[in-house]
């Protein structure tokens, strides 16, 4: 199951200086899956990206990684820093993998 996150428009300077001169838009989406264990069944989260070009032919383009976190807060977050930088479903991988890491050592007990 998904549900949808938020979306946003590229903003018109970032595609005014990559030489883009029609509107795109990125939605996001949080995934939500169950992994039975033997105990119950366990929510596991992930995320997908879709970008949508809307030039002469209308170009859809989407990224969906699944089994992130079983932190649903996690995957919030990591929702949130994704939109407001407007990642696009090209650099989706990378962006969570380094998210995900500065997060995780964010929780990590200094002794």
């Amino acid at each position: 199951m998904k549900s949808f996150y938020g979306s946003i428009f590229i903003s018109k300077e970032e595609l005014k200086d990559a030489g883009i001169e029609y509107p795109i838009k990125v939605e996001y989406y949080k995934i939500i899956s169950e992994k039975e264990t033997s105990k119950s069944n366990e929510a596991i989260f992930g995320i997908q990206a879709v970008k949508t070009e809307y030039k002469d032919k209308i170009g859809i383009e989407e990224c969906k990684i699944e089994h992130i976190t079983n932190d649903e807060k996690q995957v919030e977050q990591i929702l949130e820093q994704i939109k407001r930088n407007e990642v696009t479903p090209v650099s989706l991988e990378e962006i969570v993998d380094e998210l995900q890491e500065n997060i995780n050592s964010a929780y990590k007990i200094k002794v």
